[in-house]
């Protein structure tokens, strides 16, 4: 049988089993065994186990349970709750300050933890409520957690972003210098959007009410005193303490990622403790459950993800793929875009982790042929995925959002989402006009 025959074959089976219900993991896994099976010799079925331990011996890919810990701690804390109350108090007198802090607490605490569903979780608990009962609309108010939650996955440590290092081959301590940029447009887009929203939903608020309307939760708002605002502090210090160590210790060249994620993960638990008195068994045992339910499942799914590559390459699949597109002969910038394109539509199925791992043999060797910078084209690809995370039909976000706010219908929960969709778009955009957003820092960091 031919290559393209197997091809077809192979793409047809994957999305039939996927689409059966079957997990991910277990899907890749049964696709990959079934082919060794029909077109490998019949020796490499005793040597599965072995292949899935050896494309998983990745020191990288050590550091994935221990960043998983120190979201964990931080999550099933109250830091997210404290950390949202002290951006409030302070951001209070600017207008639309309260989408904008909801806006940067997600950034923070997204740059803690490390994930997009626990960012959503910790902060939208919070923060939906509070903009609810000053008047922000059901919608806006679940879009702005929804999008803020996506920055999990750009800003570091992200453990995307440590997949992406590890099937592309490049430095994960410059690609999560490269997503910082990123991060920060992100961060200033939606925040100009939330400012923008509510200034509308606030004059509608105002005129409806100056016409004899019901009096909107827009026309009153409470004013934190300066010393309540203070006394927020020391709980929110000693988490961005933790952030900025963590920094310094894997770009000042003192520890490798896997010991920064050990480091984090350690201070993390000692922090909740100090803080917040969690350091009780029957306290901790929640927080180590959760990462250890979260670390299987996820490396499980690498592990079948990485198997199922294995069996692409060996039959051809995936290079004879990359041979294809490369011999259309299409314009650079057009090849970028057909990819970014295809990423888009696998969002609307997949998760971030299988994408990277089910795409990364066939996409990167035409883009590194093409002369494209694998970091900025990793930056550009976790953007959009982001994307996966919030649009319809099977956007996580969107059913965590759910979860957190069940009273809000999940119509308003799209048409919330869909304004940050469109910002997505426009920072694509400008980070390809402007591929420094994401260069400029780690050339400068590893210049030196």
């Amino acid at each position: 049988m031919s290559v393209l025959a197997i091809g077809v074959l192979f793409l047809v089976a994957t999305l039939v089993v996927m689409f059966s219900g079957m997990p991910i993991a277990f899907a890749l896994g049964f696709v990959a065994l079934t082919f060794m099976a029909l077109f490998m010799p019949a020796a490499s079925l005793d040597t599965v186990t072995q292949n899935v331990y050896e494309e998983m011996a990745s020191i990288t890919l050590l550091s994935i349970p221990l960043f998983i810990l120190k979201g964990a701690a931080i999550g099933r804390s109250n830091a997210g709750r404290d950390l949202y109350l002290a951006m409030h108090a302070w951001m209070q007198r600017i207008p639309g300050g309260l989408g904008i802090a909801n806006v940067f607490t997600c950034a923070l605490f997204a740059a803690m933890a490390g994930s997009s569903p626990a960012t959503c979780s910790a902060i939208g608990s919070a923060g939906i409520p509070e903009m609810r009962k000053r008047g922000y609309s059901p919608g806006f108010a679940a879009g702005i957690i929804a999008a803020g939650g996506t920055l999990g996955i750009l800003l570091p440590p992200s453990i995307t972003m440590i997949l992406y290092s590890v099937a592309a081959e490049v430095s994960l301590g410059r690609l999560f210098l490269a997503g910082i940029g990123p991060g920060l447009l992100l961060v200033a887009l939606f925040a100009g959007y939330a400012a923008w929203q509510y200034r509308r939903e606030h004059h509608a608020a105002l005129a409806a009410y100056a016409a004899g309307g019901a009096r909107s939760a827009h026309v009153d708002a409470r004013d934190y005193s300066l010393r309540e605002r203070v006394a927020l502090l020391p709980r929110v210090l000693p988490f961005v303490v933790l952030l900025i160590g963590v920094m310094v210790a894997l770009y000042g060249g003192y520890a490798t990622p896997s010991e920064t994620a050990g480091l984090g993960a350690v201070l993390a638990l000692l922090l909740i403790a100090a803080v917040y008195g969690v350091w009780r068994p029957r306290d901790v045992k929640p927080i180590l459950a959760g990462t250890l339910r979260e670390s299987t499942m996820l490396m499980f799914i690498i592990g079948m993800s990485l198997f199922f590559s294995y069996v692409m390459s060996y039959l051809r699949i995936s290079q004879s793929a990359a041979e294809y597109i490369v011999a259309l002969h299409l314009a650079p910038w057009l090849l970028l875009v057909a990819i970014l394109a295809f990423v888009i539509v696998l969002g609307f199925f997949l998760p971030p982790v299988s994408i990277i791992l089910m795409t990364a043999p066939i996409v990167l060797p035409p883009l590194k042929a093409a002369g494209f910078d694998l970091i900025w084209f990793g930056v550009l690809m976790t953007v959009v995925m982001e994307m996966g995370l919030i649009h319809p039909p099977v956007g996580l976000n969107l059913f965590v959002i759910r979860n957190i706010a069940p009273d809000i219908p999940l119509r308003a929960v799209v048409l919330g989402v869909l304004p940050f969709v469109a910002l997505m778009f426009v920072a694509v955009a400008l980070i390809m006009v402007f591929p420094a957003i994401a260069t400029a820092l780690p050339d400068y960091v590893f210049r030196r």
